[in-house]
């Protein structure tokens, strides 16, 4: 059976994913950080609906305790489903920005280094050795990498260096056939963040081809789509799912 592991698979795009790629027969490892409920009851909405999902705790800003958490995965993997292996990383879990460079604090930059670029770099590193051949590392990126708008330079910043180490982890992991991309979503009308008000959600809905703002479940059936068979010759890319925002 091919498994996913969803890095803050609890809420928003994470949760939308693990329920599609739940949909797809991949069973599900999911993690959350401060949100237990939520992570359990996505993972009992996938059971009910007859597949396999758990839920691990894991906080990506802190490195340090990746490695037991892949001793954790191990155990998981040999329990749940009788496999010593996982095929599907996605590199979703994430925290927003709402500040402006001149009254950015040293401490907020090195939270959103940690958890956007830091976290996922050595978290993919510890994982890899339990990926499959064949498998696929999904990271999340941000239209913000394209198009500017005060108040998020470093989340912005951070989601670019993760575009470049895409391309990296797929040149790095070719020889086992191990493909990684990354999704860049637009802007979403969920409560990352603190959510959106109803003038923010014309005003982007505006500056979107499609003509609304996009929602978490846009997102996790392209995530879904993208770990398939059919996407087996696409590698190193940036995919863009944002409804056409800011063409």
């Amino acid at each position: 059976m091919k498994i996913a592991i969803i890095t803050g698979g609890n809420r928003g795009i994470g949760k939308s994913a693990a329920i599609n790629v739940a949909k797809r027969g991949v069973g599900v490892i999911l993690t959350y950080n401060s949100h237990p409920d939520e992570a359990q009851g996505v993972a009992a909405e996938i059971n009910k609906a007859g597949g396999k999902a758990v839920a691990l705790k894991l906080d990506v800003s802190k490195s340090s305790t990746f490695g037991d958490f892949a001793k954790l995965v191990g155990r998981t993997l040999q329990k749940e489903w009788n496999q010593k292996t996982f095929d599907y990383l996605v590199n979703n879990a994430g925290i927003a920005q709402r500040t402006l460079i001149k009254d950015l604090s040293e401490e907020e930059f090195d939270r959103l280094v940690n958890v956007h670029f830091k976290g996922p770099v050595f978290l993919t590193q510890k994982l890899l050795p339990l990926m499959a051949d064949g498998g696929h590392v999904v990271n999340i990126s941000s239209g913000l990498t394209r198009f500017t708008t005060p108040g998020v330079s470093v989340y912005a910043s951070v989601k670019g260096a993760m575009e470049v180490f895409t391309m990296y982890v797929a040149r790095e992991c070719a020889d086992r056939k191990i493909r990684c991309n990354i999704v860049a979503p637009g802007a979403l009308d969920t409560d990352f963040g603190g959510g959106r008000t109803d003038e923010v959600r014309k005003h982007l809905g505006a500056a979107t081809a499609m003509g609304r703002i996009g929602l978490a479940d846009d997102l996790g059936p392209v995530i879904a789509a993208l770990l398939s068979e059919d996407f087996n010759w696409v590698d190193a890319q940036r995919i863009e799912a944002s409804g056409g925002m800011h063409l």
